[in-house]
């Protein structure tokens, strides 16, 4: 299993924050280091107030890569908007920017600031720089940034609020329904980059559900990419290709997909192959229909939740900014319904999944590996 630490994966959302505007070299030595804020900047005009007249309120969200309509991380963090702007009063679709590539995330993100808007929420941890960047050259505009958190000491923001998720809790859920849907005790998963600690997280609380179920299940892994964030979580294609390679070599009859909409593609290659696959994120049987008929259940973050949350308390003015944790004890993360294979599933597992939730939500559950040695990992708090 191909994994980097998960320090670095937190950096990629965090770390530059408080030191962003560094830079270095001399005369004959070594090249300045490029600027990650260059491009955010301080709106013009008066300092901006949320309007009395909540109406009035401008919301506005930055997707990753793809398309908003993806069926899963970008379309249900887009919904949650939506419905917080619906409760809100305010009339129209939000509007939303996605970005062709890493060079557009502050960009983007810097226009809906320099228009007027109030709130910005951002989508995807590759957003957690830009979205950095531009809060803390902006502390009077409040940004939501989704899978960005919990931030590196030191570089909280007031006016960001950074949503962190228990991967580790949903991917255990989907790891004991793997183990029981299993016949060959030979499952599998398959995650999008190496450097997304979300995705390493899911990973491990899948393989220890399953063993929580099955002790000597056979658990392969694997990733699409080790650097390409397109390849990673936007590339069907890629993603039919790999899952069917990945089925052929390890001889799979289960498959958990971590990948975004290049794990659609790897459903598609379980759904060619005949065996059972589990989606993440969102319920996929709903979001990826021409897949459900091979889902059995999906990881889920509780995305368009936690997004409307956290819209509503700074309307309210409850908001603070840092990390929200979102966690079985908050229903912040599940699993999805059985749908179409409900009849396939053994009838004692969902008293099984229940127990196993129940435990999480009292926090008697462990649902990420030790460290060497043996010493715990606070898996809710990762940085």
């Amino acid at each position: 299993m191909r994994i980097r630490s998960l320090g670095l994966a937190a950096l990629v959302g965090t770390a530059v924050i408080v030191a962003a505007c560094s830079t270095g070299g001399t005369a004959g030595g070594p090249s300045p280091t490029p600027d990650p804020c260059a491009g955010a900047a301080k709106h013009s005009g008066d300092a901006r107030t949320l309007p009395t007249d909540t109406s009035q309120i401008k919301i506005g969200v930055g997707t990753d890569v793809g398309k908003v309509d993806d069926k899963n991380f970008n379309e249900y963090t887009y919904a949650g908007a939506q419905e917080a702007a619906t409760t809100l009063g305010i009339a129209g679709e939000v509007p939303f920017v996605t970005p062709a590539s890493a060079a557009d995330r502050i960009p983007n993100i810097q226009k809906f600031v320099d228009e007027g808007f109030h709130i910005i929420v951002t989508a995807g941890f590759a957003n957690g720089t830009a979205t950095g960047c531009v809060a803390k050259a902006n502390p009077d505009v409040w940004f939501i940034g989704v899978d960005q958190g919990p931030p590196a000491a030191g570089a909280e923001l007031p006016n960001y609020i950074q949503l962190s998720y228990q991967e580790d809790q949903a991917g255990y859920l989907a790891g004991m329904v793997a183990a029981s849907m299993s016949k060959k005790d030979s499952i599998g998963a398959i995650g999008g980059i190496t450097l997304c600690g979300p995705c390493i997280r899911y990973i491990q609380g899948f393989e220890l559900g399953a063993k929580s179920l099955k002790p000597d299940i056979k658990v392969a892994t694997d990733y699409v990419t080790e650097s390409d964030f397109v390849k990673a979580f936007d590339d069907p294609v890629t993603g039919k290709s790999f899952g069917t390679q990945f089925i052929t070599q390890n001889g799979v009859d289960v498959l958990f997909q971590v990948a975004g909409k290049t794990g659609n593609g790897i459903l598609e290659a379980v759904c060619e192959a005949g065996i059972v696959g589990i989606g993440v994120d969102v319920d996929q049987a709903l979001s990826n229909p021409p897949t459900a008929k091979c889902t059995v259940t999906s990881a889920e973050k509780k995305l368009s939740k936690s997004v409307a949350t956290d819209i509503a308390a700074i309307v309210g003015g409850t908001a603070k900014g840092g990390d929200d944790h979102w966690d079985a004890a908050r229903d912040g993360v599940g699993y999805s319904p059985f749908h179409d294979l409900e009849s396939q599933v053994p009838t004692d597992l969902s008293a099984k999944l229940d127990e196993a939730f129940a435990a999480m939500k009292a926090g008697t559950l462990k649902t990420c590996p030790s460290k060497a040695g043996g010493d715990p990992v606070d898996c809710g708090k990762l940085k």
